[in-house]
Formats: structure tokens, sequence, C-alpha cells
């Protein structure tokens, strides 16, 4: 057992506190990882504002990168020493998804049995199961992806969550490729790297849609090659008009991804495929949502595929080393991601800027 701090939410909307809290030696199949980075991501806000379920506190953090301390009985795939990206999905190898060779849809994915508690005893619930704004913490084995110790954490950390989200919806559920036109509707993190996976595997035209002009401006970055700001322009008419004039006969683009996660953006991204082309929602609605007055004809009358994008569809043991790889080739730039580095006192004001900040911020990354 180990004393460590750490940031947690202990009731619904309060600001988050800094901590000691109780880190268990790791039991079978688990491991303890001393955390070098963290990223603030929007899903930790929705654990705070209790969007999530409310089993406060919480010990928040989840996109993170470091090194295994210790591991417990029977883990054979990482040891002490080993530089980690964590994962949220723990593939579990025996239910019919891991069997017919699905392992990114596993549908028994699992996290650490044992609880991290405060000094008093109180167990707490780990965001996503990790548990990451931490100097360290106890994770599932399976949850440690094994990466290049060369790789800046800071930025490799973030495919822990939105970047991997991101890519994955583009290159995985999406099946983005070369000769197929890509439109990225909302460009937050998630979105912006839903550009730079688009990007990677060669798409054009790559339209980045949103309603803030600095937020288009990293997309270019990252690969846009048209930008539409859909506070002045109807954001359906302007992917169809860019894709029909370099695909003569486009009506739409091939891949729509919605990075938003609301009824109005997810119809307008229906709409803006051109026929038989694939929408693709990584956007997380919440569940009173709901997409209005849609005809089924419609639905029926354009063919495709309209399809939800859960971590980018990724399986962590192949997809985070491959990326990292790149990465350090100079292919994909990860270091763009990070806004700013923070130390762990300072992730309640990490929050305040995801909301009304001067400028925008695609993370935050605590240093630890």
């Amino acid at each position: 057992m180990q004393q460590v701090k750490a940031v947690i939410a202990r009731a619904k909307g309060a600001p988050v506190e800094l901590v000691t809290i109780n880190v268990p030696d790791p039991g079978p199949g688990e491991a303890v990882v001393k955390i070098q980075s963290c990223g603030v991501c929007h899903t930790d806000l929705h654990y705070r504002e209790g969007g999530i379920n409310d089993d406060f506190p919480f010990l928040l953090g989840h996109e993170a990168a470091g090194v295994v301390e210790a591991v417990g009985a029977g883990v054979t795939d990482v040891a002490p020493g080993d530089f980690v990206v964590l994962n949220w999905r723990a593939v579990c190898g025996q239910c019919r998804a891991c069997k017919r060779g699905d392992l990114h849809y596993c549908f028994a994915t699992h996290n650490a049995k044992q609880k991290m508690t405060l000094k008093d005893g109180t167990e707490l619930s780990p965001a996503l199961g990790i548990g990451a704004f931490a100097e360290k913490t106890l994770v599932a084995a399976g949850q440690c992806t094994k990466v290049d110790p060369s790789a800046r954490a800071a930025a490799v950390g973030l495919l822990g969550c939105g970047v991997m989200a991101g890519i994955g919806a583009a290159i995985n559920t999406g099946g983005v490729a070369r000769g197929k036109s890509v439109a990225v509707i909302g460009c937050g993190g998630v979105g912006v790297a839903a550009v730079a996976g688009s990007a990677l595997a060669g798409a054009s035209p790559i339209i980045a849609v949103d309603i803030d002009a600095r937020k288009l401006e990293a997309a270019r970055k990252l690969g846009a090659t048209h930008l539409v700001d859909s506070s002045k322009t109807d954001p359906v008419a302007e992917i169809k008009r860019i894709a029909a004039s370099v695909y003569d006969g486009a009506d739409g683009a091939d891949v729509v991804i919605e990075a938003v996660g609301r009824p109005e953006t997810w119809k307008q991204a229906f709409y803006a495929r051109d026929l038989a082309g694939v929408l693709v929602l990584v956007g997380v609605p919440t569940p009173d949502m709901k997409v209005p007055d849609l005809p089924l004809i419609d639905v029926f009358g354009r063919g495709g595929a309209l399809k939800s994008s859960w971590y980018g569809d990724c399986l962590p043991s192949r997809d985070f080393p491959m990326l990292v790889d790149l990465y350090r080739q100079g292919r994909l730039d990860l270091d763009a991601f990070v806004t700013e580095e923070i130390g762990i006192e300072d992730v309640e004001a990490a929050f305040a800027k995801m909301h009304g900040h001067a400028e925008p911020v695609l993370r935050s990354v605590v240093i630890l």
C-alpha cells in the first residue's frame, strides 16, 4: 500500500480537490503505474458534473502515460520499467467478440479488481477505470500498452482517449483512405484528431466545419484542406459544393464525421454525405437527445452506413505503438494537441478553460 497525491471530485458540481489517497499493491492481473502525464478531457468534467453516474467520489483523469512500477501475479505483457500509455478497454480474450477476432469490440473489458481509497478507507471510483490525476494509479495490466520510451509522455498519453477517438473514427470506423473525401463537423480535440487521421490516410479534400475560426485554424494546421464557418454559411451546401469541385458529380463527402454529439449537427452530417456515404458519430450525446423529423425514406434512399465510433474502434495493442512510431517519424504531430502543460493542482482551472477561454485549448496536460 502506498499513499500518493491525487485529484478527486467529491460531490456533483463541486470544485475538485487535491488529496492523499491509498494505492494498493497490485494483485493478480494488475499493475501500479507511476504517472508522468495526463490530459484534461471533457469526460473528466462530465464525471465531476455527475454526467456519467453518481458513484462519487471520483478519482479523475484517464488520458495518461507513465512507467510501470510493479505488477501482480500472472502479468506477462508488461514489466516494471516499461513506458506505457493507459487505455480504458482491457480486452478479455474470451467473449464472443474476442473469439471471432473482433477484439476491438470486446464485450467484457475490465479494470483493476482492487479499489483505491481515501485515507479514511472510502472507496474511489476511477474515471474510465484509470484515475490518472495521481502520482500513481492501479489498473488492470491489460490497460497498459507498451510504447517507445523515447516518445514525449505529454503527447503520446493523449492517445489514451481523445486523439485515438478522433483518428480511429476516421481510419478504423469510417474507412477513410486515398481517393475519399472527408468532412469533420466540430473541431475540438477529437474533431481535429479526426482531421489528422484523415490526412494520415491520404484523404482529399478534408473539410473542417466549426463556428470558431480559431478551431478551424487548428484543423488547418493538422491537415484540413478546406474550412467552413457554419455560423456564416450552410455547412451542408458548402460541403457538397467543395466535394463536387474536386470529384465531378459528387453530392457530398464520402465520409462525414460528427464530433459534436448534437442532433442538429448529426442531421447536418447525415445530409452532407454523398450517396452511399458513411456517417460516423464520435461526438458523445446526452441520453435525452433525439434526432427529430428524419424521414425513413431518406435513410433508405441515401444508402451507405450510419455508424457510431466508441474509442475510435481501436485495439490499443495494435494502434498505440503504430501511432507512436508515426509520431516519432514526424508523420503525426501529436505535439500540436498539447496546448499547455500544467501542474496537478491546476485541474480545476483547466476545466474552466474548456468554456469561454480566450484561446481554444485542445488539451491541457498535467505533468507529474
